[in-house]
């Protein structure tokens, strides 16, 4: 599914609109070159589940956790990732093993070390404003995610 994104906005209002649909955990690989919008879809994520601190993208730390309400968010960027095979030593499958909702910017550069996803969100500039999001299912679950946003390209405009 391709999702025109007008502003920062419309990229911040399509991470509110995962939030609500991938409920109960699940994996959200963002991919796209620096600057497409990924940390910004992951702070509009963050912010409709009532995160009203500040959201960065965990360049340095690599994974960024946050708890809100009940609620478990993984931020992870990949980018600084020498080898795949650190993510071993971050212990970072405990992440994967509970309801937490993992984003993870950068996937590429985890491969063979990452579980399945159920979504990749492929974010790419129209201009210098505007970006696309091309998303993908993997799983049954982001499968009812896609078909669920359906009608979010006609809410946003």
């Amino acid at each position: 599914m391709k999702i025109e994104l007008a502003d920062f906005h419309k990229t911040e209002a399509l991470g509110g609109e995962l939030a609500v649909l991938v409920d109960e955990g699940g994996l959200v690989f963002l991919q796209g070159d620096l600057g497409t919008g990924k940390t910004t879809l992951c702070r509009g994520l963050l912010r409709s589940l009532g995160y009203l601190g500040a959201v960065k993208s965990p360049t340095f730390t690599l994974i960024e956790p946050y708890l809100i309400g009940d609620r478990a968010v993984i931020h992870f960027d990949l980018y600084r990732l020498g080898h795949p095979e650190e993510l071993n030593y971050l212990g970072v499958e405990e992440y994967f093993e509970t309801t937490s909702l993992c984003v993870i910017e950068w996937p590429e550069r985890g491969y063979g070390f990452l579980p399945q996803q159920d979504l990749v969100v492929s974010l790419a500039y129209k201009n210098s404003l505007e970006r696309t999001a091309l998303i993908t299912s993997f799983s049954s679950k982001g499968a009812r995610v896609l078909q669920q946003l359906e009608t979010f390209q006609e809410r946003i405009n």
